[in-house]
């Protein structure tokens, strides 16, 4: 499309003669001869730059420029004058102008200058969508160094077309960040497919992947397509592949090599064309190494690799995750819209978040729904918080020293009270009532390795 360009002017001969010179360079010239008239012209029909002279009748260049600000504070605006000043180049600087021309008009210096504000006017549409893309659809929310380097990642990655595999906790947003991917690639018009290789029966898997032919089984009452065959110049996402049957492996690793799938009782090859992004909660190389996952398959899937941080890893993000999840259930339920008190969300970044940001997603909608105060208080959050699993209580040796049998007993409880919080040592100190230095002193003299515990 044209880049609209809005001229005003008071002379009919510059008016014309600008127009024609846009024309020439592929841009579509809408013309005022007045301040007024533009405005008017700007309530009928969106531009994407303003050029406007400075001295004219009724209302001069800065109080349209000024006008402008206030309904369209984004639009490019280039003031020219035929008088120019420091003063007036000041205030028009002030007012926000992009640019100031002197009259007689260069034409290459006022192309050059109308082709970077529509260059920057999109670049910053550009950054406001994908922030509102982020934020409002997607709730990767955060300014956290770990989420930005994903976000990061991902825009880098999404125009291409490799396999990508996408590794965190569970309830991290593994899901959110594979939808990202497709929706910012070109793929994003065509099916975004999903299968979680965990939710379907071992003996069901290739079917559901494959598809099946009319009578390949008991209950094959008719022809059915596969993921495969439904996500055909979309994206395919294969949530939880670290749980995929192993005789699957093979199969799946043809059909990412030679782009053709065999429905099952079928004899004839269908031709698609997919791109593969996988997740897991699993450590692959731990897998790799006993066997249970085909070293091809793992490298045919994992041309890039994106970790999703868990949410203990970003606490700085929480209080824009948990103010985001307030306002966005509000909005779907059409409640009143309600805040979460600073007390709550300094209560919500010390919980250790072993769910992640799904949990505390529901946490924030439990508070919205069991308290009307506004904004959410502390205690409202502390009532909403999941309930603490019930400690594992050590077995107690029944022969040995003494200080042997206290030194096993505390070995245990630290290492149990490290796992419940999922190897963060400040909340387990804090859970503990020790001090962190005390915690880390215990676990040197009983012989603990923090980083086997985390």
């Amino acid at each position: 499309m044209k880049p609209r360009i809005l001229i005003i002017d008071d002379d009919a001969g510059t008016l014309q003669s600008l127009s024609r010179a846009l024309a020439l360079e592929g841009m579509t010239a809408l013309t005022a001869s007045s301040a007024i008239r533009a405005l008017e012209r700007l309530e009928e029909e969106p531009v994407d730059a303003v050029l406007s002279d400075v001295v004219m009748p009724e209302m001069d260049g800065l109080e349209l420029l000024a006008r402008v600000r206030e309904r369209a504070p984004d639009l490019p605006v280039v003031l020219m004058s035929g008088q120019p000043t420091l003063e007036t180049a000041v205030k028009a600087t002030r007012l926000g102008a992009l640019d100031f021309v002197e009259k007689p008009v260069g034409l290459d210096r006022l192309l050059l200058t109308l082709r970077n504000a529509l260059r920057l006017d999109r670049a910053e549409r550009e950054n406001r969508e994908l922030k509102r893309y982020w934020e409002e659809e997607l709730a990767l929310v955060g300014d956290s160094p770990p989420i930005r380097a994903l976000r990061s990642l991902i825009e880098r990655a999404a125009p291409s077309d490799v396999p990508i595999l996408i590794v965190g906790e569970n309830g991290t947003g593994k899901e959110l960040a594979a939808r990202a991917i497709h929706d910012l690639s070109p793929r994003r018009g065509r099916a975004f497919v999903k299968m979680n290789c965990a939710a379907v029966p071992a003996e069901l898997v290739e079917s559901e992947l494959l598809g099946h032919e009319k009578g390949a089984f008991s209950g094959a009452v008719a022809q059915r397509r596969g993921r495969f065959e439904q996500a055909d110049g979309g994206t395919l996402l294969l949530d939880e592949i670290g749980d995929m049957p192993a005789a699957m492996q093979a199969k799946l690793l043809r059909a990412l090599q030679d782009g053709e799938i065999t429905r099952v009782g079928g004899t004839g090859e269908v031709k698609v064309n997919v791109r593969v992004i996988s997740a897991t909660n699993r450590q692959v190389e731990s897998m790799l190494a006993e066997g249970r996952f085909r070293e091809d398959l793992y490298y045919r899937i994992s041309t890039l690799t994106l970790k999703v941080p868990a949410l203990r890893e970003r606490p700085q993000d929480i209080p824009a995750l948990a103010s985001h999840f307030a306002a966005a259930a509000c909005r779907r339920n059409q409640w009143r819209a309600r805040r979460v008190s600073d007390e709550a969300l300094d209560l919500l970044r010390r919980q250790p978040w072993r769910g992640n940001v799904r949990e505390l997603k529901n946490v924030v909608e439990r508070a919205l729904i069991l308290s009307e105060n506004d904004p959410l208080t502390a205690e409202d959050i502390r009532v909403s918080l999941p309930a603490p699993p019930p400690p594992t209580a050590p077995a107690i040796p029944t022969d040995g020293a003494l200080r042997d049998l206290a030194d096993a007993f505390e070995r245990d409880v630290i290492r149990e009270r490290l796992k419940v919080m999922g190897g963060h040592v400040t909340n387990a100190a804090k859970s503990l009532g020790l001090e962190r230095s005390h915690l880390y002193k215990k676990c040197r003299q009983l012989g603990i390795d923090i980083r086997d515990e985390t």
